[in-house]
């Protein structure tokens, strides 16, 4: 490995990071806020709900121990987003050059590879219920401007600090 691949390594993990901890957490409070206005849905099974996509039903039994488990799960997913995105970036350096346009678009690729291809190979229980309107509204702005957009922002910082 020359030395030019070891300064890349620190200089995305600067992207990464901060990138897929701030979008969790955007995320995670729209969708805790968003679900409990919306429809009453406690911040705990929303996060027992992410581990059912590996556990199934039983991660509604499972107590705190699950709620932790969907929580990690959910940081995993957006530190991977962030990762992808920087990892991009190296060979579309345009990526990083604009942020505000290829975040929300990002962002929205999230979304669509979430919900048609991950959720179907997932063990999480098929919906019963359509999704509204105002739902599908939120999960798309989220993804576009609490997801996506900070993973490109932080990218973007990470790039010019090198």
């Amino acid at each position: 490995m020359t030395h030019g691949h070891c300064a890349l390594a620190p200089r995305l993990l600067r992207g990464i990071l901060p990138g897929g901890i701030v979008a969790g957490i955007l995320d995670g409070l729209d969708a805790t806020i968003f679900y409990k206005l919306a429809f009453g849905v406690p911040p705990a099974w929303l996060f027992q709900n992410i581990a059912s996509g590996l556990l199934g039903r039983a991660s509604f039994r499972g107590g705190w121990p699950t709620v932790f488990l969907g929580v990690g799960l959910h940081f995993s997913i957006a530190i991977g987003a962030a990762a992808v995105f920087c990892l991009a970036g190296l060979l579309l350096s345009d990526l990083y050059k604009r942020p505000f346009l290829y975040g929300p678009a990002f962002g929205i690729a999230i979304y669509l590879f979430m919900h048609h291809v991950v959720l179907p190979l997932s063990a999480l229980a098929p919906r019963t219920v359509p999704v509204t309107h105002w739902e599908l509204a939120d999960q798309l702005f989220s993804h576009m401007f609490f997801v996506g957009l900070p993973i490109a922002l932080a990218a973007r910082h990470a790039a010019r600090a090198s």
